[in-house]
């Protein structure tokens, strides 16, 4: 205390410089419009600033938790498009009656875990078979498709990445429907092949190319990349057509794990068929 008073004693001529400015201040702008408005509209810019680079501050360090609700935001948004639903025709005393019925569910993850630069690719994410997650499902990003669930523990999944020497996925020219298979020749991250397109058809450079639907796994219609350049296999009758993937996998954050609810189903009718099939030999 006896430190505190010796510190006001010495320095008390600043104090009173000091208030006396403040109450000079005050009495400026509350007697002097143009005095006034200068002094609230530099403290305005002043204030405006230091919240401006605060807000800079606490948004960087926000943006963890910003990306996850975001990341959870759309996958609620997914499961609302057409393409996660399948369509009814029912037709009942001559009017028709359209019901929809959800067909893929969509869990956010976060990628804790990936590599693009092997011959064969994995990513690891954050959630396992305690949120939902099962082998076989499908991941894409918010760009485009990204691979396939292949192992899951209680936390954490494992994803064969599409950048991988077994991966070969369904996928078709949007402007065509010209469907093929998409294939990685462990290059490039960036570029992918597409094959089995028959030369009869006619190919653009960056056409579009999404899943095709006949996946059990994807649904129809996920980005997976452009038309970089093709060429006519000699004799061959296809082409091979280098694709540009639409997905950064060198950037990869959050992704969605897609889950079909008829899944069980449609394999229990195919394994039924075959068999049947065999039996009928």
């Amino acid at each position: 205390m006896q430190n505190l008073f010796r510190f006001i004693k010495k320095y008390n001529y600043v104090f009173v410089f000091l208030l006396l400015e403040a109450i000079s201040v005050i009495l400026v702008v509350q007697t002097t419009y143009y005095q006034s408005s200068l002094i609230v509209s530099w403290g305005n810019s002043v204030a405006g600033g230091w919240f401006n680079q605060f807000r800079s501050v606490t948004g960087y360090l926000n943006l963890a938790s910003t990306n996850k609700m975001l990341a959870e935001e759309n996958a609620r948004l997914r499961q609302e498009i057409a393409s996660s639903y399948i369509r009814y025709n029912k037709t009942m005393f001559e009017v028709n009656d359209t019901v929809y019925r959800q067909q893929y569910r969509y869990t956010d993850a976060q990628v804790i875990r990936n590599t693009w630069n092997s011959t064969n690719n994995y990513i690891m994410v954050n959630k396992g078979y305690l949120h939902g997650m099962k082998p076989d499902m499908a991941v894409v990003s918010s760009q485009g498709i990204v691979g396939v669930v292949v192992n899951t523990t209680k936390n954490f999944s494992s994803i064969m990445s599409i950048l991988h020497s077994n991966s070969r996925n369904s996928i078709k020219i949007k402007r065509t429907g010209v469907s093929g298979s998409l294939i990685w020749d462990s290059k490039d991250y960036r570029y992918g092949t597409l094959v089995d397109i028959p030369t009869t058809h006619e190919l653009y450079v960056n056409d579009t190319v999404v899943t095709s639907g006949f996946s059990k796994n994807f649904p129809e219609g996920i980005p997976v990349g452009y038309i970089e350049s093709f060429y006519q296999e000699p004799g061959s009758g296809f082409y091979t057509i280098k694709i540009r993937f639409a997905t950064d996998f060198n950037k990869l954050d959050f992704v969605y794990v897609i889950d079909n609810i008829y899944k069980e189903e449609q394999n229990a009718l195919m394994m039924e068929t075959t068999n049947m099939t065999e039996s009928d030999e």
